[in-house]
């Protein structure tokens, strides 16, 4: 049975609507804006959801960031309110003093940083603007677990959580989202590698396997079989010791 975008992406925005009323009448939603499919995808359903005045869409380049085009792209095509909120002095401040106090810093902690303090940014402006922060990771994401654990995998609500990345598309594509945000190809914006190059399989590999249980390459398998079970932590509340005396 194939995958019906339409159906999908209606009952996603049926689901944020009942969420907000359950969990924020009358609240924004607040969500990091990127430029690539995910981030973009998921503020088109908010937008469906609740009114584009509803929707505050934060971009948090660190210093540079080549690929803000397509956010403002987005941004444009939405429009929603936006605002740029440049984390470089925040990045660059806290390496700096956490350096001073440590020593040198992993080259993961360095790339893991970036996307913490762009989540603590994003409940900032929700404190301060009524807001919701939107999770933004899809299936095929959380499934090996590529992503930050309190940075982008935070969140109030998590819209996409249950699409794979070819589902995802499926459904920007039925919400008129421009087709170069649909297809830009995915990359964390902090390593300088794409998604699938640190990864080392494709998302078409990927998402065949989590339907449908069907891979031909055993390695491949393997790898993913073993990033799943490493990972499952990240999609759990945090593991707590229950006292029984």
């Amino acid at each position: 049975m194939g995958f019906d975008a339409k159906k999908a992406v209606d009952a996603t925005v049926k689901w944020i609507s009942d969420w907000f009323q359950m969990n924020g009448p009358g609240c924004n939603a607040i969500i990091g804006i990127s430029g690539g499919k995910d981030s973009s995808i998921t503020a088109a359903l908010l937008v469906q959801a609740l009114g584009k005045e509803r929707v505050l869409g934060i971009m948090m380049p660190n210093g540079e960031q080549s690929d803000m085009d397509m956010a403002l792209l987005l941004i444009n095509h939405l429009g929603i309110e936006s605002h740029v909120i440049n984390i470089e002095a925040a990045y660059s401040g806290a390496v700096k003093d956490i350096e001073c106090a440590i020593g040198e810093l992993s080259k993961d902690s360095l790339i893991n940083l970036a996307p913490r303090l762009r989540m603590a940014t994003l409940y900032a402006v929700g404190q301060s603007r009524n807001g919701r922060v939107a999770n933004t990771c899809n299936l095929s994401e959380d499934w090996v677990g590529y992503s930050t654990r309190y940075g982008d995998a935070a969140g109030d609500f998590s819209p996409i959580s249950s699409f794979t990345t070819a589902e995802i598309r499926a459904m920007g594509r039925a919400l008129g989202v421009p087709e170069v945000l649909i297809e830009k190809v995915p990359s964390d914006g902090l390593s300088g590698m794409t998604d699938e190059d640190k990864l080392g399989f494709t998302y078409e590999v990927l998402d065949r396997y989590i339907r449908t249980g069907e891979i031909e390459d055993p390695k491949t398998k393997e790898r993913i079989d073993m990033l799943h079970e490493r990972n499952l932590f990240k999609l759990r509340y945090m593991d707590s010791f229950k006292y029984e005396g």
